[in-house]
């Protein structure tokens, strides 16, 4: 699948992407897409904003903006709120005009508290997290088994849809089977009418976390500080494909070390990473 991915010519003028694809035999969500362009200072601003916010994510727009403004930034306000928004961020404080999105008919209750989890594909959580690269970023999200910790699949892309997520998820299905609860935060993707009835209809219950509480996905998270620390900050990737390839390698690392050192060892047909590539 990827060498075949690799194969597509985004230059062509003659034939479409889409026919491409179909010709190949492959999905367009295997395609690796550029990532997204921003200014140099931006970036840089961006990725020390990520870093800081790994160890301190209940910290907000004015928090930052002094943190900056220490490291020689000349930013306000409405500057670092829009660089939130390209990051996916969001401040773990209620909203006042929450209402405006005008989804909040979707938003979930919290199921996972002294929930008794024994089983693979009782509980997957998953989320979106920014990543840096030199010169741009994208988007990575992924779907964890709260039992085993392992990563049932993943995708990068340069947009944060809720087809993507829903694509990846599918992924996970397609090799593992379906969970019982999926849990997620509250933000745009999982509180849409696309990803609340595609669960209804696969008969999935939908936990969402509780605003202010920052570690309602803990399992998630401390996968992404894994990776960011170990693999994203040391290496930032040039493009799509190389950023690809180090996920996956950092992924078959993360199970083999989870594998060893948990009592609650990965069960035996998750040991095949899923062959979801980039949406």
């Amino acid at each position: 699948m990827k060498q075949r991915a690799q194969m597509v010519e985004i230059a062509n003028t003659k034939i479409s992407i889409r026919r491409q694809c179909t010709l190949l035999g492959i999905s367009r969500s295997n395609l690796y897409y550029n990532p997204v362009g921003e200014k140099q200072e931006n970036l840089k601003m961006m990725a020390i904003i990520d870093q800081h916010l790994i160890d301190h994510p209940t910290e907000g727009v004015m928090s930052i903006v002094y943190y900056l403004r220490d490291k020689g930034f000349k930013v306000g306000p409405k500057r670092i709120r829009r660089l939130f928004n390209l990051m996916g961020r969001t401040t773990l404080y209620r909203k006042k005009n929450l209402s405006k999105t005008g989804q909040t008919v979707y938003i979930k209750p919290y199921l996972l508290r002294h929930l008794n989890i024994d089983s693979p594909n009782q509980v997957w959580c998953t989320d979106i997290t920014y990543i840096p690269m030199k010169k741009g970023f994208m988007y990575l999200t992924a779907f964890i088994d709260v039992y085993s910790r392992k990563i049932m699949s993943f995708g990068i892309s340069n947009t944060m849809s809720t087809k993507w997520c829903i694509e990846v998820m599918e992924e996970g299905i397609r090799q593992y089977g379906k969970p019982q609860i999926i849990n997620s935060d509250q933000g745009t993707q999982y509180t849409s009418s696309l990803w609340n009835e595609y669960l209804a209809n696969e008969g999935i219950q939908i936990s969402m976390d509780g605003k202010g509480r920052a570690t309602d996905n803990a399992w998630i998270e401390r996968f992404w500080k894994t990776l960011k620390t170990e693999h994203i900050y040391l290496s930032p990737s040039d493009n799509g494909l190389e950023l690809l390839r180090g996920v996956q390698n950092h992924i078959a690392y993360y199970h083999e070390k989870i594998h060893h050192t948990t009592k609650q060892k990965p069960n035996d047909r998750y040991h095949q990473i899923s062959s979801k590539q980039v949406a």
